[in-house]
């Protein structure tokens, strides 16, 4: 997103690391990444589930910072009833001070059944997640700022709490992400980067979220963003995470092979600015074209595209 009359944003890439055998190999993908020319790796939170191991998130990023020297240290989203925001801020301004400012601080509202289910934490309604994520996004912001600082929310207290360390960055981006209504509209107006991704409020990736990851449904978030964001002197930037990523495979068998599971026929997949499939020209355009119809600048990939997904950052990366 961009203030009227400005320039696009340029593109920038990220790639999302789960695990590792051994931290050497986990050092090895971050370096990787860094040298194949992404901005940003990141780290998704989850605690159980059928997404497989996964690394702590921030510890992990530690690791990678003390591997690298350029590329920025993301979270991809952290769930924000996972830990309480004071907690956070301070885990998160020393990262920021370890890496030397590389931190980008992304928070979510959780969405996963088995992350609730198997910890006992209540998986509350959506609307109260909300609120609570907001009120944690201003605590920790509060935190990372000068002197002391106090809060008197629905969910969260402080009473002149003074955050330390403060983080080298004033202060670290924040990126919220989601994919209905009422986080979105929240990230519009508070987030420095707006994530979007599927609407998981069923707390399961199937074909009922599926349908809220087309062109179509894109053009609805957006909306609500814009209308949210108003007249912000700063537009937050806008990103998407590729779902559907097959660079070098031919167009319809790429299509067939992982968007058909989801219900979706070839064009609402081909369409979708969370599926890049086909050749690297025709990738590039279809980037260019979610650049020019959303605004869509920041891209994250898995871990299993980072190397065929390069020549893509190469060409764009930047632009």
């Amino acid at each position: 997103m961009t203030s009227a009359g400005s320039p696009p944003r340029p593109f920038r890439f990220g790639v999302q690391l789960r695990t590792a055998e051994s931290a050497g190999e986990w050092a090895g993908w971050a370096r990787r990444a860094e040298d194949a020319g992404y901005a940003v790796l990141s780290t998704p939170d989850h605690l159980a589930g059928p997404l497989g191991e996964q690394f702590s998130p921030l510890p992990a990023l530690a690791a990678a910072a003390d591997a690298t020297s350029r590329i920025r240290l993301g979270t991809w989203v952290l769930g924000n009833d996972f830990r309480h925001p004071a907690v956070l801020a301070k885990e998160a301004a020393t990262l920021d001070w370890l890496s030397g400012g590389r931190l980008e601080l992304g928070l979510g509202a959780g969405w996963m059944t088995e992350d609730y289910a198997g910890t006992g934490i209540p998986r509350d309604p959506p609307a109260t997640r909300i609120r609570r994520l907001a009120e944690a996004v201003e605590v920790i912001r509060g935190l990372w700022g000068p002197g002391e600082f106090h809060f008197e929310g629905e969910h969260y207290r402080i009473r002149g709490l003074d955050g330390r360390p403060k983080p080298v960055q004033s202060p670290p981006p924040v990126q919220i992400g989601g994919g209905g209504e009422r986080i979105l509209r929240l990230a519009g107006g508070a987030a420095d980067t707006v994530g979007l991704v599927m609407r998981l409020t069923g707390g399961a990736r199937d074909a009922a979220a599926a349908r809220t990851a087309t062109a179509a449904a894109t053009d609805a978030k957006l909306a609500w963003i814009r209308d949210a964001a108003g007249a912000r002197r700063e537009p937050p930037e806008l990103n998407a995470r590729v779902l559907l990523c097959a660079v070098g495979e031919p167009l319809s068998t790429a299509a067939e092979r992982l968007g058909r599971p989801l219900g979706l026929e070839e064009s609402e997949i081909l369409a979708s600015p969370h599926a890049c499939l086909g050749e690297v020209g025709r990738v590039c355009d279809h980037l260019s074209a979610c650049r020019e119809r959303w605004g869509l600048t920041y891209f994250v990939v898995s871990a299993d595209s980072l190397e065929s997904f390069a020549p893509v950052v190469a060409q764009l990366a930047g632009r």
